[in-house]
């Protein structure tokens, strides 16, 4: 039976199943290698330091090879390696570790990202943190963590005003030119916390976070987070407030409301 047609009848509970499979395929290899001495590559250009490591090859490198077994007719778009085109209506995001900085620095909040879109649209999501062995899903309107193999559902905050929010970034001298933008926000929040990268959009979906705002993301780093953010009550949009995401500048709120209020203070001259 072709393998498209096999998963739309299962339905999309079963490909949520099969992203958690994949999670754990990776986690094999990125747990082995985390209490490793390892070499750290640069892949960034123009001086601007992009590190990888074999821990993220491999791990993506195994889940390529289970989609390959299990869903060969499926396209593969990860960070690592070269995209495989298809025909297929589905097609898998794959970060095997992002907060590679995290890893190297041995710091346990680094995540592994599993997206699959359908039609190009993202239907399920999963940010695995293998360190601390919790595992967040997101589908239709259903989030969940998953914690030494018992599920709970996840809600966000609900947080609607910017005053009252804890926000996170990565890292603020991403924002470049943006600087300012960033400057009213955190003049304008109650706490803010750098550093955690997929994570921090983890802990927005179960509601000890509520505003996320980024910059200069790739597919690869959002496509699995969108699912989760809006299964569990948020809102995922751009800083325009539509769903835009070519520029790579994406804000996770908990709520409509908080989203509305960190576009308008973004946008503020």
């Amino acid at each position: 039976m072709d393998h498209d047609l096999a998963a739309g009848q299962r339905g999309l509970d079963h490909l949520a199943s099969f992203a958690i499979e994949l999670a754990m395929t990776a986690r094999r290899e990125t747990l082995l290698r985390s209490s490793e001495h390892f070499p750290v590559d640069n892949k960034g250009l123009d001086g601007l330091f992009d590190p990888v490591t074999e821990a993220d090859r491999a791990a993506e490198k195994a889940m390529r090879e289970l989609i390959e077994q299990r869903y060969p007719a499926h396209g593969i778009c990860g960070e690592e390696f070269a995209a495989k085109a298809t025909s297929s209506q589905y097609e898998w995001s794959l970060d095997p570790i992002d907060g590679t900085r995290s890893y190297m620095c041995g710091l346990p909040n680094w995540t592994t990202l599993i997206g699959l879109l359908e039609q190009g649209k993202p239907v399920i999501g999963l940010i695995d943190a293998p360190f601390l062995d919790e595992t967040y899903v997101g589908i239709d309107d259903e989030a969940q963590v998953i914690r030494k193999g018992v599920r709970d559902p996840i809600r966000t905050s609900g947080c609607l005003h910017i005053d009252e929010a804890r926000f996170s970034t990565t890292d603020p001298f991403l924002f470049g030119e943006a600087e300012g933008a960033l400057k009213r926000i955190l003049r304008a929040v109650r706490v803010t916390r750098f550093g955690h990268d997929g994570y921090a959009y983890a802990r927005l979906s179960a509601g000890s976070i509520d505003l996320v705002i980024e910059c200069d993301l790739k597919p690869h780093d959002y496509n699995a987070l969108i699912p989760v953010v809006r299964a569990a009550g948020g809102h995922f949009g751009d800083w325009h407030g539509g769903v835009d995401f070519a520029a790579g500048n994406v804000i996770a709120a908990a709520s409509p409301e908080l989203y509305d209020e960190a576009v308008e203070l973004l946008a503020a001259v």
